[in-house]
């Protein structure tokens, strides 16, 4: 990436897609953490292999899961759901009683993982709306996520760092593979249809 920053409205844009992403029941179990200020990047390069777009895009979104899914999020999250919608939380009882159940149902790493893959739809949200505003985007899970979570502090917040977006321009002069046709597997390889 050329270290060109892209315009706030772009920016907002492709968070509003992250934000709007769907996920299991809508519970949304993870934080997007976004990294603008070169300082941070610059500490996380050696965390994440010191590759470039790091230090040269113009924004990081850091995918972070819970760690712990709790019964107070579900309930947390029937307030929101209460309060947007303009209904009783009561109302919500058994939404909510399925939520809590697989949340009391799993482990915790089970959790983190269902969590993670959560995540890991809103990441795609972001790849494709970065597209929609011509902005290049590199999902990333090229990294030491302890590493990471050190810099960012996310082990205090109850969060880990699953996968990085590196959002900003090519840096098309300077990258051999710019111009370069892109190599995927033959579409009669990669689907099976029936």
């Amino acid at each position: 990436m050329n270290g060109e920053q892209i315009p706030d409205q772009k920016l907002k844009n492709i968070l509003d897609a992250v934000q709007l992403a769907p996920s299991s029941f809508g519970l949304t179990p993870y934080n997007v953490i976004v990294v603008q200020d070169p300082a941070i990047k610059e500490k996380l390069a050696p965390h994440c292999y010191n590759q470039p777009q790091i230090k040269e895009s113009s924004a990081l979104l850091i995918f972070a899961p819970w760690k712990n899914i709790n019964d107070d999020h579900v309930d947390s999250y029937m307030n929101e759901i209460a309060a947007t919608r303009g209904i009783p939380t009561e109302a919500l009882g058994d939404f909510s009683n399925i939520i809590k159940g697989k949340v009391n149902s799993n482990s915790p790493e089970d959790l983190h993982v269902w969590a993670s893959k959560q995540a890991y739809i809103a990441l795609g949200f972001g790849l494709a709306a970065a597209a929609v505003e011509a902005i290049d985007s590199t999902p990333m899970e090229g990294f030491n996520p302890a590493g990471v979570n050190e810099v960012l502090g996310l082990e205090a917040k109850g969060l880990s760092a699953v996968c990085i977006l590196a959002l900003g321009y090519r840096d098309a002069p300077n990258d051999y593979l710019a111009n370069a046709k892109k190599v995927r597997r033959d579409k009669e390889k990669l689907f099976i249809k029936y």
